[in-house]
């Protein structure tokens, strides 16, 4: 798979496929991308845990931190990484370990987090794979939201928006 670039569909059926999104990196310092990336998901009807191990226990926007992948209770559909490229592949090769006992069925790899190595091991392993992008960036994206912002999408529609399975209005995100 090309992963330069993803056409909509794929990216709209991972969305459209998960409830609960394992946040690896997430943290509480509330000027992070990952506490907006989370707070956005949990606004649009997804659980996100939290993985952090220094903060493991505690709460990040009402949500118990797990400590690692393996402390997290399953099921989880998408592991979304919030760390550098470089330790994307400890992250993706525990994820890999943990498929069938959280049903994991996607790695995610934040903005700027690339690893080919991972990505290849993850495919292998029967997962699907995004890189370099954001959940929270796609779904604003693929729901029009990210135009109420002022942002050009570079989609013009007039088909009125029908609403997600997460309670936004989408003819890409919903099952038509």
């Amino acid at each position: 798979m090309d992963h330069d670039s993803y056409v909509d569909d794929y990216i709209a059926d991972i969305l459209r496929g998960a409830k609960r999104i394992a946040m690896v990196g997430a943290s509480a310092n509330t000027s992070r991308p990952s506490y907006f990336a989370m707070k956005y998901l949990l606004g649009k009807g997804y659980t996100v845990v939290p993985v952090n191990p220094g903060l493991g226990g505690q709460q990040i926007l009402g949500q118990t931190v797990a400590a690692s992948l393996a402390d997290v209770a399953g099921p989880v559909e998408i592991v979304d990484i919030f760390r550098n490229s470089q330790a994307a592949l400890e992250t993706t090769r525990e994820a890999i370990g943990l498929k069938d006992r959280l049903g994991i069925k996607v790695i995610w790899m934040q903005l700027g987090v690339r690893n080919e190595v991972a990505a290849h091991e993850a495919e292998a392993a029967g997962l699907r794979v995004v890189m370099n992008r954001c959940p929270k960036i796609e779904y604003g994206r693929l729901s029009g939201e990210i135009g109420w912002a002022g942002v050009n999408s570079g989609m013009i529609s007039s088909v009125r928006p029908k609403l997600s399975p997460a309670g936004v209005q989408d003819h890409r995100l919903s099952d038509k």
